[in-house]
């Protein structure tokens, strides 16, 4: 079982960057397969990046190019470099395994303003 605890979001311009972090707690050692998922005002929460295992990244296509996933085993964190920030980014931020499988953390909130 992996527990997480999500921070860095917070309000930025459109067009600025965020740097997201998830710790993680638990089983984290054997580096599971990891993500970032957004929930959007009114909207279901979506999978916007990806890590497999074996360090093999994915993108929904509303975020690529601009996002980036990253992970420190070693710290036990999973990043999200966010570039280029739209009004459309706007939501709620939670890691996750890409299935959700784990408890939900209570995410960070990134607010963009145009």
């Amino acid at each position: 079982q992996v527990h997480v605890v999500e921070s860095g979001g917070g309000l930025v311009q459109a067009g600025g960057s965020l740097r997201l972090s998830c710790i993680a707690s638990g089983r984290f050692s054997d580096g599971p397969a990891m993500g970032w998922h957004r929930q959007t005002p009114g909207n279901q929460r979506e999978l916007v990046a990806s890590m497999s295992r074996l360090g093999r990244k994915d993108y929904s296509e509303s975020v690529k190019g601009r996002f980036t996933i990253s992970r420190d085993i070693a710290k036990s964190t999973i990043y999200l470099e966010m570039n280029n920030l739209t009004v459309e980014d706007t939501g709620v931020y939670y890691c996750n395994h890409p299935g959700g499988l784990f408890p939900w953390g209570q995410g960070t909130q990134v607010t963009v303003s145009s």
